[in-house]
């Protein structure tokens, strides 16, 4: 028998190099030594990726594209058939698995440098990979033809109407492919859903795996010391370990533990209070009725609430725009020879630290309603938001001027200074004065904070990794 495999395989690789990727991308491929928790999330998003995938093909035998049938089809999915209310529920449940996974993958990057050289590509394909995740849960989450994804999807395809010049109206009505969302946006949602955004993001993941394993790339580690440089004379990186065995157990461990809790989340809380599944969408589409409060998906809300906090429609639009496309500059922005926060100074931990909360404060603020106080929150955090990415920028080194230290406060300060002379209203100057604090002691603390302390000062990088 061990010789039938053996010369199977000698078959296989003399007409398709199966060995080669094997080893090029598992038997031979050397991570460092010292990953820890943070590096799960990668293999936790490709296996949810390969969990919506499996879970929609099932789906799509009994889904009906049709603004008669849809919302039907799916009660038929979740009553009639086999186990149809399982395979619903994971593709549900994985979609923000998906999102949970990737965002923190996202924020393991920012931890330890990940986008940095010779990583640059990597990121820009993780960000490429992150828009079309969000094309696809935008263009899925019509599909239930419930309340909630109805009037999501009509306010999100209004958004486009905000463009100048009759493009936007011209745009929204290509979006919907008619003047209202109706069958016509439905079918080409479900085209697009089904399998032109699945076949981009497939391709995207093989682009960033393989940008990944180039040989002159290869894995980040949580110390930023590039494993590469330091080879022994057989050529193999003395801090490095085969990634099979070694990673494939320990990934198997976090598979194990993420697929425990999806498990949870499946059959004991699918609806997830309301943030998975909201009981909206349990009640069939009505364009007449429009729910009290209208609000997308828990992943979107960071950007939602930058857009809902800003008064003017274009404006709005282009801020939300840029909030998300503004990550793809990441690595030319922090050009800092240090990678890993690990040896970063102390004001720089505190600024990551800053934009993991400022996020989740804006996805809070995003599923609240769009009071006056939660909108002037709203425009507060945006504009730390953006503000993370200049100061980002002015911490690539750790000295900096004087003259340059000002007029980087000073410009931060003119552009917040606008936007609130911009809206400015006599009624909220209150509220507006009050919520100012936020900004201005951002600015302080971490533009002028250097020069009067020496909290911006890096730690002595090693020459190999720790354990």
């Amino acid at each position: 028998m061990k010789a039938l495999l053996t010369g199977l395989l000698d078959w296989t690789d003399a007409r398709f190099p199966l060995t080669k990727m094997w080893n090029e991308h598992l038997g031979q491929y050397y991570a460092p030594k010292n990953f820890n928790f943070w590096y799960y999330f990668g293999v936790i998003a490709t296996i949810v990726l390969v969990i919506q995938l499996v879970t929609g093909i099932w789906l799509t035998m009994y889904y009906k594209p049709s603004a008669t049938e849809a919302f039907a089809s799916v009660e038929y999915i979740m009553r009639e058939v086999p186990y149809g209310w399982l395979i619903r529920y994971m593709h549900s449940t994985g979609a923000s698995f998906f999102f949970i996974a990737v965002y923190l993958h996202m924020f393991r990057a920012l931890l330890y440098g990940s986008y940095k050289t010779p990583r640059e590509l990597v990121w820009v394909f993780g960000m490429l990979i992150y828009l079309c995740l969000m094309a696809e849960a935008f263009f899925g989450y019509l599909l239930p033809w419930g309340q909630m994804s109805y009037w999501g999807a009509q306010v999100i395809i209004s958004l486009f109407g905000a463009l100048p010049f009759g493009i936007g109206e011209v745009l929204s009505e290509w979006i919907r492919g008619d003047f209202v969302v109706s069958d016509a946006t439905l079918n080409r949602f479900f085209a697009l859903h089904v399998a032109a955004i699945p076949l981009v993001l497939l391709g995207l993941v093989g682009a960033h795996i393989l940008a990944l394993h180039h040989e002159n790339v290869g894995s980040n580690n949580p110390d930023g010391v590039e494993i590469k440089k330091q080879k022994g004379a057989d050529g193999i990186p003395v801090d490095g370990i085969p990634f099979h065995p070694f990673y494939v157990v320990k990934d198997l461990m976090g598979i194990t533990a993420m697929l425990f809790l999806f498990a949870v989340v499946v059959f004991f809380i699918p609806e997830f209070g309301g943030w998975f599944l909201e009981s909206a969408n349990f009640i069939p589409a009505d364009p007449l009725q429009t729910p009290e409060h209208i609000v997308p998906v828990w992943y979107f809300t960071p950007y939602y609430a930058i857009l809902r906090a800003i008064p003017h429609k274009l404006t709005g639009v282009i801020a939300m725009g840029a909030a998300v496309m503004i990550l793809f500059v990441l690595p030319w922005l922090d050009t800092h020879p240090i990678k890993s926060i690990r040896y970063r100074s102390f004001l720089f931990k505190a600024l990551i630290m800053t934009f993991a909360v400022t996020f989740v404060v804006l996805g809070y603020l995003g599923t609240q309603p769009a009071t006056a106080l939660f909108s002037e929150i709203g425009l507060r955090f945006g504009e730390l938001y953006f503000a993370f990415f200049v100061v980002l920028w002015f911490y690539s080194k750790d000295e900096r001027s004087p003259q340059t230290t000002y007029i980087t406060f000073a410009v931060l300060l003119v552009a917040m200074l606008l936007v609130d002379a911009i809206r400015f209203d006599e009624a909220k100057s209150g509220l507006m004065l009050a919520s100012a604090i936020a900004p201005l002691a951002y600015l302080v603390v971490f533009v002028l904070g250097p020069l009067a302390t020496n909290l911006n000062v890096s730690k002595p990088v090693p020459a190999r990794v720790t354990s």
